[in-house]
């Protein structure tokens, strides 16, 4: 008890907990808003799981290239088209950086989408790992 005692130590013991807590607060808040995952990942649940790739670009971003299997859908009417999906498949969101596609699973999780997923750096993500792309 006596190490309690001592103000260093107890601020040595502050820092620990706060870092502690600073290091696992990332982990809540990417489950809450779907986790974030990689090209080899995402490719596994489309092999594994037949996964459904999202694509929420633009309409002109999407014909210039895009992933072989995905479907194009506006973040706008992606609660509208959302009927479209199964609800017992995988769904990885797609967007150009990785940034955007957090709103998307969050959408489709208030509609009851349990296993959403978006791409980690979006579709440039997907082309600097060497996976190929579609043009229409």
């Amino acid at each position: 008890m006596e190490f309690l005692y001592s103000q260093n130590n107890l601020l040595i013991l502050v820092v620990a907990v706060l870092s502690g807590i600073m290091l696992l607060l990332p982990a809540f808040t990417k489950n809450r808003n779907g986790r974030p995952i990689g090209p080899s990942e995402a490719v596994a649940q489309m092999n594994q799981h037949d996964a459904v790739i999202i694509d929420i670009r633009s309409a002109d971003l999407f014909k210039a290239a895009h992933i072989a299997q995905a479907q194009n859908v506006q973040l706008a009417d992606l609660e509208s088209r959302s009927n479209h999906f199964a609800k017992d498949k995988p769904i990885v969101v797609v967007c150009e950086q990785g940034r955007t596609s957090s709103k998307a699973v969050a959408t489709l999780r208030k509609l009851g989408f349990d296993k959403v997923f978006s791409l980690d750096k979006g579709l440039q993500g997907w082309i600097e790992a060497g996976l190929p792309v579609r043009k229409s």
